[in-house]
């Protein structure tokens, strides 16, 4: 019977613990240097880019030109316009999705998402927080390694002429 108590003591500390990776993801947001409310977000954005860039959703594999975008140029934000990958650094990983082997350093910022069970890098706008995919260690060896498997729709290209 004491066994019984202290395991059902136990359970229920550890699902009353308030840590900081209980808390919900508006209780985590960080401040970033653009901010809208959601009912400008989407109004600026299609359903499909409010869904990835607002609300972590995943567009489906094979679904966006810019996945065989070969132009020279640079890949922004579509929330924001904030450069954040290079089109040297675009690479077929043959996933379904673009894929860069690096990001433009200090435009993307880094998070931990465990909503698959396991844990994986997740990819954000440093400027605005939207969502833009998530980095394997699974990219070309003779380069950095990594794969930035990235939603085309959390993208919009710039051709270098431009």
């Amino acid at each position: 019977m004491k066994l019984l108590s202290s395991i059902i003591i136990l359970t229920s500390l550890l699902i009353s613990c308030n840590s900081p990776a209980q808390k919900s993801k508006e209780e985590q947001q960080i401040p970033f240097e653009v901010t809208k409310t959601d009912a400008e977000w989407k109004a600026q954005l299609s359903p499909l880019a409010y869904s990835v860039l607002r609300q972590e959703a995943t567009e489906r594999a094979f679904s966006s030109d810019l996945n065989n975008n070969d132009e020279e140029g640079v890949y922004v934000c579509a929330g924001c316009g904030t450069a954040v990958f290079k089109s040297e650094h675009k690479f077929d990983s043959g996933t379904g999705w673009p894929s860069f082997d690096r990001e433009i350093k200090g435009n993307v910022a880094f998070s931990t998402d465990k909503k698959l069970g396991y844990t994986r890098v997740e990819e954000h706008c440093a400027t605005c927080g939207g969502h833009l995919g998530h980095v394997f260690n699974d990219g070309p060896k003779e380069t950095t390694g990594k794969r930035h498997c990235i939603n085309g729709v959390a993208l919009k290209f710039i051709p270098k002429d431009e």
